[in-house]
């Protein structure tokens, strides 16, 4: 048991404990992994949800909106680290057992497949709930063309662009996770989330996991009339290609981004012998 404390944990204790914590969840049961990721999934898409119901009819300035957007968006992460889930962002950071040769390449891996695909379930499920309660034709169908155009302007991204965003986001999200284990509460952790989850979200990077919503809900919202005739931008690249590409650029984006350039830095500074 941790010795009490009311300070935060110092970084080297911060990379000690995420290496303990990456040791059990790669030792645990898959199945329960995988209902944790379930929810990890859900928990980012009800952010998305909440972004996207909250700036589709703002008035404010681009930057006002976007500082509104990302501090809303804080949810899904609350949740992941308050209540419990598995993120695969967030998960990147097991590269840091597995360099320090406490885990193996190989559970490294398989914790990353099992998370991925069931944050990836997770958010699609809730795409369908979306769906199924017409909440896209809120405000004469704004809430959908602004579910659209989230989703479009992604799919319409360069490999570089989303590459070097997938890159940037998950830098700031994983720094968040690291800076909630440095905390003692609940209040403690809600407030290492707010400053990078707002920031990643203000100067629009891209995360695969927001995105396993975002696009495919988009793709759904445009299948209404009622809302597409709200929309003059070119949808044809808003198909299943277009997510598959967004989706396998992003995630390498974000692998890169956590792994490496917090991950593994920090293994370097704090836990190489």
């Amino acid at each position: 048991m941790d010795k009490f404390s009311v300070d935060a944990y110092q970084p080297k204790e911060i990379a000690a404990r995420i290496e303990q914590v990456s040791i059990s969840k790669s030792t645990s049961d898959p199945f329960r992994v995988f209902a944790l990721a379930l929810l990890a999934g859900a928990f980012i898409a009800f952010a998305a949800v909440f972004y996207i119901i909250t700036v589709h009819d703002s008035t404010l300035s681009a930057g006002f909106t976007r500082l509104i957007g990302g501090l809303v968006f804080c949810l899904g992460l609350v949740l992941v680290i308050v209540a419990g889930a598995e993120l695969f962002t967030g998960n990147n950071l097991l590269v840091m057992a597995c360099v320090d040769k406490k885990i193996s390449f190989k559970q490294l891996m398989i914790n990353w497949i099992i998370v991925f695909t069931g944050n990836l379930i997770g958010s699609l499920g809730v795409v369908f709930l979306i769906y199924l309660s017409d909440q896209w034709l809120i405000n004469g169908g704004a809430v959908g063309a602004k579910t659209i155009m989230i989703a479009n302007s992604k799919v319409n991204l360069s490999f570089m662009v989303a590459f070097s965003r997938g890159i940037l986001c998950n830098a700031l999200v994983c720094l968040a996770v690291w800076l909630c284990f440095a905390c003692h509460s609940v209040t403690d952790k809600i407030l290492a989330i707010i400053f990078p989850i707002t920031g990643f979200v203000a100067m629009g990077f891209e995360h695969s996991v927001a995105n396993m919503y975002f696009i495919p809900a988009g793709y759904l919202a445009q299948l209404n009339p009622e809302i597409t005739q709200l929309i003059t931008a070119d949808l044809s690249n808003l198909n299943l290609t277009g997510f598959l590409f967004n989706l396998l650029v992003v995630t390498l984006g974000n692998i890169v981004g956590g792994s490496f350039f917090v991950g593994m830095i920090y293994w370097f500074i704090y836990l190489k012998e």
